[in-house]
């Protein structure tokens, strides 16, 4: 491995900049919206059942964008009803736009927040210091798993807050998708940081299996359009590139060998699909649900 390149996150400026383009070039969003319209209100549909209050958990909650949108589910579903949202994330950042954010927004006269700035190991050990194991009705982990230690502990403890009749939901990106090809093939020759690990939902229900844990789980296509990978010297193609590989300017630090082998898979049909002459990165997300 060339001793220039360097994990993407050793640069929070550039990963949050390639972060963006990821996102403007992909359904990721589309995919999520078109999961909490069609689907969660079912998985929703029992959690506050004779209930005054309902405590919802959310993990690694970033700016609050898709935790918003949850709780506008659950007012829709149990009108009136109290909501006690309460938030963990590691970033400031985060919570500060996600604060803002709720000022912004209208009908949450119901809901109380609250924001815990630490990662979700932090949080379970206080919680477990302190002996304040209350239960949650709802508990969503988005896009978070990649950055835990340790995830069947975590799974298992968060399992153990659930109330009865609670759920958890967690997305990642599906076993089917081309993330798990990427990672599993170059993953050994790629800058690795301890902060982040390859994993698919492949693995989760495996850990869930093994816990014995009850889940469901539902598999949405998303799709990343990387033709601009393909453009030598293109500002958009390098940031897609780093945020493909998860190294800082891969397009001119990578060994020519290692980027001319990913060039070549990233058009083959097991990786995307060329559609009205774009090439099409499969990023389909896994949608688990499980169940107390």
């Amino acid at each position: 491995m060339a001793s220039s390149m360097r994990s993407l996150f050793s640069d929070h400026s550039r990963y949050v900049e390639s972060f963006r383009r990821f996102l403007n070039n992909s359904t990721e969003h589309q995919c999520m919206q078109e999961f909490l319209d069609k689907k969660l209100p079912g998985i929703i549909a029992r959690i506050g059942d004779k209930k005054s209050e309902i405590k919802i958990l959310s993990i690694g909650g970033g700016a609050g964008e898709i935790d918003l949108q949850i709780l506008s589910k659950v007012q829709d579903q149990f009108p009136g009803v109290h909501i006690n949202n309460e938030v963990v994330e590691p970033s400031a950042e985060q919570i500060a736009k996600y604060k803002e954010f709720v000022a912004k927004s209208s009908n949450l006269e119901n809901i109380k927040f609250a924001w815990h700035k630490e990662t979700s190991s932090e949080y379970q050990n206080r919680v477990m210091e302190n002996k304040e194991l209350q239960k949650w009705d709802f508990i969503h982990m988005i896009q978070m798993l990649y950055y835990v230690k340790d995830i069947p502990a975590t799974l298992k403890f968060f399992h153990s807050l659930l109330a009865p009749s609670a759920k958890i939901l967690i997305v990642l990106v599906s076993g089917t998708s081309a993330w798990d090809k990427l990672w599993r093939k170059y993953g050994s020759r790629l800058p690795r940081d301890d902060l982040c690990q390859y994993i698919t939902s492949t693995d989760v229900t495996q850990m869930l299996d093994k816990l014995e844990i009850k889940y469901e789980c539902y598999d949405l296509l998303s799709t990343m359009d990387i033709s601009d990978c393909f453009i030598d010297g293109n500002e958009n193609g390098d940031l897609l590139w780093d945020f493909l590989t998860e190294t800082c300017n891969f397009s001119t630090t990578a060994p020519p060998d290692l980027k001319a082998e990913i060039v070549k898979d990233l058009q083959d049909p097991q990786f995307s699909v060329k559609k009205d002459g774009k090439v099409l990165f499969n990023n389909s997300l896994s949608f688990i649900v499980v169940e107390a």
